[in-house]
């Protein structure tokens, strides 16, 4: 070292830049990943405690937004990318690290921000959250990803798809290899048809609402920022940044926000033909209470009674909240549904939404891709036929069940119910399909019936199972 350099005085220590967007970004995956807590009951409390501080404004929240869901969507992609730029297995980094890492390269490659801009972003953003010399970790990585835009990454970490096709989509397109495999069984098809699906899960849903029938119309809920709904004729989708909560009808419960798939199942159910009385509905897996309300306000308009049921306390109140000022006669109850208080044959319709892996809802909660498992769906089976069969036994005989799933797993949606029908694990029940594609006016691609499959790159909805029993003894 020369003279002059020894007695040069040292840098003085630069305090690290606190940028509460990022901030804020980071804190919403850990939450995620060490809460197992979804990223859409996360994040609007952080922005709206960040709008309070004086910390955000609008451009803020969504840039914070974008980079909690861009990263969730892709974080099998980026994972396969920083696999590539570090020398050890990715299990050996610390999450947090790891969070920073994605958070990064989701802005250098899935974000219009300039690279220099991002790598110094997130380096920053290391050394508030992770400390200088994880920070020095993160500034090589993501100084070697910036080397390459998405595409070039993909076409090195990704296997030929002539080679494995399923794996070759699952790094593409960033879900796990076993939903993959399920995605294209439920789908059929060749590679198009997947590859349309799995980049429909990795875009931003829209915003629909939900005017609900006798208590809003469409009218009340549509402006600049809105367009009419696709399918159902009380749907209304709200364009980008627009705010749910900021809509009169939906500040007062007499409209929702719902997935237009949700709308078009409880619409069917409510079309499906009957013989005789049409007088009592019941809502066996209600919460959190969307399809209900729906159902509820139809109901009153043809002065039939609601029942919602859900075994969740608090869920029940959710379907409280949600069915609070319906005109029409309704009861709200906290019951399993697989041990009903109903006597049997008390109703006219049933509508079972049961629960299931949420496959069909990634657009919505991205993470749950990574979070689920195969052997989930074991844990979720005997409870669908449980479900199934009870609503078969609460319908009256010519009474009609729609059994409904927000997954397109075959596992979670026709074997369920052809497994009841024969009596596989518990006694056969008579009952005859309905087909289901009449009651969806309108709405195409519904496939060979009786029942539909909907599908968000096809209908621009979640991936929406239902199918209609009706029953005969």
């Amino acid at each position: 070292m020369s003279e002059q350099a020894r007695r040069r005085p040292p840098k003085p220590y630069r305090r690290p830049k606190k940028d509460p967007v990022r901030i804020l970004a980071f804190e919403a995956l850990r939450a995620v990943d060490e809460r197992d807590a979804y990223a859409n009951l996360v994040l609007p409390p952080l922005l709206k405690k960040a709008r309070e501080q004086g910390d955000f404004d609008g451009r803020d929240a969504a840039l914070a937004t974008e980079l909690v869901y861009g990263t969730l969507r892709r974080q099998g992609t980026y994972d396969a990318i920083v696999s590539a730029c570090i020398d050890r297995p990715l299990r050996e980094v610390d999450p947090p690290v790891l969070d920073v890492l994605s958070l990064g390269a989701h802005q250098l490659l899935g974000t219009r921000i300039p690279t220099h801009a991002a790598v110094s972003a997130s380096v920053e953003l290391a050394r508030v959250v992770l400390g200088d010399g994880r920070a020095k970790f993160v500034n090589a990585v993501l100084r070697k990803i910036s080397q390459h835009d998405l595409d070039a990454w993909v076409e090195q970490v990704a296997p030929p798809y002539e080679d494995d096709a399923e794996d070759h989509l699952a790094v593409v397109h960033s879900h796990p290899r076993w939903v993959v495999s399920a995605l294209w069984d439920a789908l059929g098809g060749g590679r198009a048809g997947i590859e349309d699906l799995l980049e429909a899960d990795n875009e931003r849903p829209e915003v629909t609402l939900v005017a609900r029938p006798g208590r809003a119309t469409t009218d009340e809920l549509t402006g600049e920022d809105t367009l009419p709904g696709r399918w159902s004729p009380y749907a209304v989708r709200m364009s980008e940044g627009g705010e749910p909560g900021a809509v009169e009808a939906v500040k007062e419960g007499r409209a929702g926000v719902q997935d237009e798939g949700s709308q078009l199942v409880a619409l069917a159910l409510a079309a499906a033909p009957l013989e005789g009385r049409d007088e009592r509905w019941l809502d066996g897996c209600a919460g959190p209470g969307g399809k209900a309300a729906l159902l509820a306000a139809l109901a009153a308009q043809r002065g039939a009674t609601l029942l919602a049921s859900e075994k969740q306390p608090h869920r029940a109140r959710l379907v409280e909240r949600a069915l609070a000022g319906n005109p029409g006669p309704y009861q709200v109850i906290a019951a399993d549904g697989t041990r009903p208080p109903w006597r049997p044959g008390s109703f006219d319709r049933v509508l079972m939404d049961v629960p299931c892996s949420g496959l069909g809802a990634l657009r919505r909660r991205p993470e749950a891709r990574w979070r689920r498992r195969p052997e989930d769906l074991d844990g979720f089976a005997p409870l669908q036929r449980g479900l199934l069969r009870e609503a078969l036994s609460a319908v009256r005989v010519g009474g009609v069940v729609g059994y409904a799933t927000c997954s397109p797993h075959l596992a979670e949606t026709r074997v369920v119910v052809e497994d009841v029908l024969k009596g596989h694990g518990g006694p056969a029940v008579e009952a005859e399909w309905i087909d289901v594609r009449p009651l969806m006016p309108g709405v195409p691609a519904l496939g060979d019936g009786p029942d539909v499959q909907l599908w968000p790159h096809l209908h621009g909805t979640d991936a929406m199972y239902l199918a209609l029993l009706r029953r005969t003894a």
